[in-house]
């Protein structure tokens, strides 16, 4: 009856360390989304119009990218060297920040889902960019903001012009002198931090 018993006993522990370790791959394999991603199939799910989606998926498109430029501008004001680093980084915070909460009103307006919390992208820029330190720091985060609003204000001029929804385009067009300014500003910095490494 005791070897019974232990012949039970093994059993059961076998069977529960197997459905542990199931359990256990299963949640690693649902690994969590990317909250843009999980934004823009919300909309797919509740927009039927293929103008429509594209108008959503911009707007969530520019929730990242004003999400990103505030983190990084946090970072910039934390380990920037040069001065004009520091500066640019609290004017993305306030600029991108006001940008954030007019697309969120305008968002709202539309029905439309937006990002949660920043992009896998955005996060992996923020950890590159948390490795530099000093003049490397200074020269990367330049390079990155002169890319990114490279990137930007061609998304935002295209949807100036193409978006479907005519408060979108008015939005997007809205937004562009102020990109450009950041662009300019950044590029500046780009030059003055090159000239310092």
């Amino acid at each position: 009856m005791k070897k019974v018993r232990i012949i039970s006993r093994n059993i059961a522990c076998i069977a529960l360390f197997s459905v542990g370790t199931l359990a256990v791959t299963s949640c690693n394999n649902n690994k969590a989304e990317d909250p843009k991603d999980v934004a823009e199939e919300i909309n797919d799910d509740k927009i039927d119009d293929r103008k429509s989606e594209k108008d959503a998926d911009f707007l969530v498109e520019a929730a990242s990218i004003n999400m990103g430029e505030i983190k990084l501008g946090e970072l910039a004001q934390q380990k920037g060297i040069l001065k004009d680093v520091k500066d640019m980084g609290a004017m993305m915070v306030k600029e991108h920040n006001a940008a954030l909460n007019d697309l969120k009103s305008l968002a709202a307006n539309k029905s439309v889902t937006l990002p949660a919390a920043i992009t896998e992208e955005n996060q992996e820029d923020y950890d590159k960019l948390n490795k530099k330190s000093g003049a490397d720091f200074d020269k990367e985060y330049a390079d990155m903001m002169v890319k990114g609003h490279k990137d930007a204000i061609d998304k935002f001029e295209k949807a100036a012009s193409d978006a479907e929804d005519g408060d979108i385009r008015n939005w997007a067009a809205s937004m562009l002198p102020a990109l450009r300014a950041h662009l300019e500003h950044a590029e500046k910095i780009q030059d003055k931090a090159k000239a310092a490494k």
